[in-house]
């Protein structure tokens, strides 16, 4: 613009030089004016273009940075999306795993109470089972006991008792009832007593008859046929076997001797009353316990 204004300047000074006329100057003069009028709208439009050109400039860098910060959140997003999306995948399958072991584990546990209900089933059937044998015992030994009692009534008040106790019966009979002093041999009125009993016991082939020699503490002078109290106990139950095996209906295989010499005394040795006591016979009554026994072991 201002090698314009020169040469315009310079064409006028050339005008002037070459005496130019007034009307000429004049014409020149206006398009001048006019000239300078249209070069200060082309400044003003310039600088206004430039104003203008400046604020795009500053909201072009503007929208450039807010671009460039939400291309970069949105990285990020797109990252934190992604890293979310992978620990749902992982915690899905660690959740699908852990319910899948979980499943199992409740099915093993279901069937492991089924079994456990099964066998505390059976169990309890087994119980009842015991209950009823256990029962049908007591009914037994106590209908045994009333029928050895009532084989023995005569001989009551002759050293003669009849017990039950602990699922057994005990049938005691003092010395005087049936051997002399440091004697073995049956005197009648035991026999008498052992024949009944033996008649009592003959229709019970499943009991057990343990047969227990007892003496006093006073040592046992020995005399070539007896040694000691031992020795006098044992000859005493053998003996009472002997006689209980006379009849027939008696199974030697359900009957034990034992001595059990002055150790299991039922009365102070202390006084003449108390050795009687202690100088006897025990016959002990056992059901059979193989029924009872093969239940308890069955699974």
């Amino acid at each position: 613009m201002n090698k314009f204004l020169i040469l315009i300047s310079l064409f006028l000074l050339f005008g002037f030089t070459s005496c130019v006329s007034t009307k000429v100057f004049n014409d020149l003069e206006a398009r001048y004016a006019k000239v300078k009028i249209t070069a200060h709208a082309y400044e003003k439009s310039r600088d206004s273009l430039q104003q203008t050109k400046d604020l795009l400039d500053s909201k072009y860098n503007e929208v450039t940075n807010v671009l460039s910060l939400t291309k970069e959140n949105l990285q990020q997003s797109e990252e934190a999306q992604q890293e979310w999306e992978n620990k749902y995948t992982l915690l899905k399958e660690n959740s699908e795993e852990k319910i899948k072991k979980n499943i199992a584990e409740n099915n093993a546990l279901l069937k492991e109470i089924a079994l456990r209900k099964t066998e505390l089933q059976s169990r309890g059937e087994r119980v009842d089972q015991l209950e009823q044998m256990i029962q049908s015992q007591q009914k037994a030994l106590q209908a045994l006991k009333e029928s050895i009692s009532n084989a023995l009534l005569n001989f009551e008040g002759k050293g003669l008792t009849v017990e039950q106790r602990s699922g057994k019966v005990y049938i005691s009979m003092e010395n005087k009832l049936l051997f002399k002093s440091g004697r073995w041999d049956v005197q009648p009125e035991g026999r008498a007593a052992l024949t009944n009993l033996a008649a009592a016991l003959e229709n019970n082939p499943d009991i057990s008859i343990l047969i227990e020699g007892h003496t006093d503490n006073i040592p046992f002078t020995p005399n070539g046929q007896l040694e000691s109290n031992w020795d006098l106990s044992t000859k005493r139950a053998t003996a009472v076997v002997a006689i209980l095996l006379k009849n027939k209906n008696i199974l030697p295989e359900n009957l034990t001797a034992a001595g059990r010499s002055e150790f299991v005394p039922i009365a102070p040795n202390s006084s003449a009353e108390g050795r009687a006591a202690n100088r006897r016979i025990e016959v002990v009554l056992s059901p059979s316990l193989d029924e009872i026994t093969s239940l308890l072991q069955t699974n």
